[in-house]
């Protein structure tokens, strides 16, 4: 099974939804702004790619957080903070078996798929 986490109207999430529409790969769609991510969904995230590929420091949810918080960023605070503002994980983030991917890309989903 295939699940992707984002934001509904994310222009990229669109593009990387329509790439797997159009390709008949089913997934299941988790939206950071109704659903809450799981925790090990985020570990898994984090232990691949590392806190700060996963965390998105250019977004509104990270300029929202105290300078304390930012300061303090490390595998484990990125974990709480990302449960408790899912919106704040890059996106998409797809996750594929036990392996999780970050962005999109057409050439990258064509590896992971084997689709072009």
């Amino acid at each position: 099974m295939i699940d992707i986490y984002g934001i509904k109207n994310c222009s990229t999430m669109k593009k990387a939804m329509d790439w797997l529409d159009e390709r008949n790969i089913e997934f299941t769609f988790h939206n950071y702004k109704t659903q809450a991510v799981d925790e090990a969904v985020i570990r898994l995230a984090i232990a691949q790619y590392g806190w700060e590929s996963v965390i998105n420091r250019r977004g509104t949810t990270w300029r929202k957080l105290s300078d304390d918080k930012k300061s303090s960023m490390d595998s484990e605070v990125a974990v709480q903070i990302a449960a408790e503002n899912p919106s704040i994980i890059k996106r998409p983030l797809l996750v594929r078996k036990q392996d999780v991917y970050l962005g999109f890309k057409a050439d990258a989903y064509s590896s992971i798929f084997g689709k072009d």
